[in-house]
């Protein structure tokens, strides 16, 4: 017989928004911004005031915990699906402030028509017609004095029709008695199998992350402070990506001010750099994973719950030490000479645009990584040359792509062991001379527009200080930081009339970073023509693509540029042959980068 883990119930909206007020029901969004806009609010309250449904509340019970005196604490219930809409409710009913996406504290005033009976967000008009009551709270006030006002209201709007006004606002405040459906799960479910029943029963087909479950755990959580971690980590992740939003968190929210997080995060006023603009899933992941030397974020919400995985049973202990243990992930994440480090380290390797790096998990574990080396006392320079091979290794072999988070477990543990002879084992299994001379040439023979491969081939240009296709002194990183043109070798319309399909004109190997004047001067001619020109360009000093006027200069480019020098051959027509050789150039250019990092 199957044992039911969740119960489903139907209560009052009063009953619900009671036990928030009381905390009986913990919150996790209500100091995150609220992402409805106003007239989902209006529409929420006008499906309530016909009678119509509007979907389940989810809640999580938390498990009972052991306290240090033997005592048990029974876990609150934590509000997983429905926030959105009880914000909405607690801020148009009840009248609390709420925080919107800029950060601002405001609050929703929905209106009411009694005479239409109908709904719309306040506004000045609004505010100013006397047939609309402005502020639906203050119906829902304790001391609201129902009679008194529709005389008033009926007095203002020269009407006799007294019992009709009544009813309709009566009937407005009888929202608070329709009914919710309520699902509460048990506390013996782990977070796969919530996350199951919460994609089951959410309709909107939203999918809740482990990070997801570990903010909420972190946020109602006011034994440990947690609401000011979640804080911490939302706004060092807004002002990572909006710098310019300083100023309004500033002014919002004094009391966070004050405390260690925003001193440590206040140099990202005035950051610029968009190499790294982490998720709270990013932060999250690096803190729990450099810290506590695992990698599956369902064990950061075990253990901040306070189990213990041996007794399978939780105590305040453990939970007090998670949320310390957190704590300190999250301000070495922060901090400032860290992080900048650990961007330089990367922008060294040649990754100098955020649009070089299509991994985010592989950055999340290199800054792991450079963490955990630090933490064990090793030289600067040794951290460096780790951090950078390791970085380029996982975005090259896509190790973080497939089950990243069981991935980073192995990592860390092994990492955490012996990181040198650890690291040192996977270069020499992964990127054996099998890998660059067969490898990863194989990779390439793809048309993925910006693959693995072909960022890390940029990356080898920009450290070797390579000049763009056709380019006498324009670097590859200029053209990187300039959103240069990615050109085709041999041009896209060109090879169509060769009978070519995109999957064959868009390989890898026939890109190269140029200039766009260089690009336009090219359009669509064969390489054989412009070429011959290029050479022609070398003997005359006429300038029609770029500034290179010496033959040396010119096979030079193509070296650096991994073009088989072959094409100079005013007869090089072999488009599938040229994609072979150039292949082989950009995995030996790729091979000699990585092992001078």
């Amino acid at each position: 017989m199957t044992i039911q883990k969740y119960s489903v119930n139907q209560y009052p909206v009063q009953h619900i928004l009671t036990w928030v007020q009381s905390g009986e029901i913990a919150i996790p969004e209500i100091q995150r911004p609220f992402v409805w806009d106003s007239t989902k609010v209006r529409d929420l309250l006008d499906s309530l005031y016909q009678g119509y449904p509007v979907g389940y509340l989810i809640v999580w019970q938390n498990p009972s915990v052991r306290l240090k005196d033997g005592s048990i604490s029974k876990g609150k219930r934590i509000l997983i699906d429905g926030q959105q809409r009880v914000t909405a409710l607690m801020t148009s009913i009840l009248g609390y402030e709420i925080i919107d996406k800029n950060y601002r504290s405001i609050k929703i005033k929905i209106a009411f028509n009694p005479i239409e009976r109908v709904f719309e967000v306040s506004n000045s008009a609004i505010q100013k017609d006397p047939r609309w009551i402005a502020d639906i709270s203050k119906i829902f006030d304790k001391d609201f004095k129902l009679h008194q006002f529709v005389q008033n209201y009926t007095t203002n709007n020269n009407m006799n029709d007294f019992d009709t006004i009544y009813e309709s606002i009566e009937s407005l405040r009888g929202i608070v008695n329709n009914p919710i459906g309520f699902i509460e799960l048990s506390s013996d479910l782990d977070i796969d199998t919530v996350t199951e029943i919460f994609i089951r029963i959410n309709s909107s087909g939203v999918v809740l992350s482990q990070a997801d479950f570990a903010m909420s755990k972190i946020a109602v959580s006011e034994k440990y402070q947690g609401n000011q971690l979640r804080k911490a980590i939302d706004y060092f992740c807004h002002l990572a990506t909006k710098p310019e939003s300083y100023n309004q968190l500033f002014q919002n929210d004094k009391d966070f001010t004050n405390t260690e997080y925003f001193k440590k995060m206040i140099w990202l006023k005035d950051d610029k750099e968009d190499i790294y603009d982490p998720s709270y899933t990013d932060m999250l992941r690096v803190a729990f994973t450099s810290k506590f030397k695992r990698g599956k974020l369902q064990d950061l919400v075990a253990l901040l719950s306070g189990r213990d995985f041996e007794k399978r049973q939780y105590f305040e202990e453990i939970a007090e030490q998670s949320f310390n243990l957190l704590r300190e992930g999250v301000l070495d994440f922060m901090n400032e000479n860290y992080f900048k480090k650990f961007i330089m380290i990367i922008k060294s390797a040649g990754f100098v645009d955020s649009s070089m790096i299509r991994s985010q998990n592989a950055l999340d574990f290199a800054y792991i990584l450079y963490l955990i080396l630090r933490e064990k006392n090793m030289n600067q320079a040794s951290i460096e040359q780790l951090v950078r091979k390791w970085f380029v290794l996982s975005v090259l072999k896509s190790r973080y792509s497939s089950s990243p988070e069981s991935q980073f477990d192995i990592d860390i543990r092994r990492i955490n062991d012996n990181p040198v002879e650890y690291i040192n084992n996977v270069i020499e299994a992964e990127l054996s001379d099998a890998y660059w001379n067969i490898g990863l040439p194989q990779q390439m023979d793809t048309s993925v527009a910006f693959s693995s491969a072909f960022n890390v081939f940029l990356a080898a240009q920009v450290k070797m200080n390579d000049k763009g296709f056709l380019s006498k002194d324009i670097t590859v990183k200029d053209l990187i930081e300039l959103k240069g043109d990615v050109h085709h070798i041999f041009p896209k319309n060109y090879l169509k009339k060769q009978g070519y399909d995109r999957g064959m004109y868009n390989q890898v190997a026939n890109y190269v970073i140029a200039q766009s004047e260089i690009n336009i001067a090219i359009g669509d001619k064969e390489p054989s023509v412009y070429f011959q020109e290029v050479i022609e360009q070398c003997k005359t000093k006429k300038l029609k693509y770029g500034a290179i006027t010496e033959t040396e200069q010119l096979y030079e480019n193509l070296k650096m540029n991994c073009i088989p020098l072959e094409i100079l051959n005013e007869n090089y027509i072999d488009y599938e042959e040229f994609l072979k050789e150039r292949r082989k150039l950009m995995s030996e250019k790729i091979k000699k980068y990585f092992y001078n990092l």
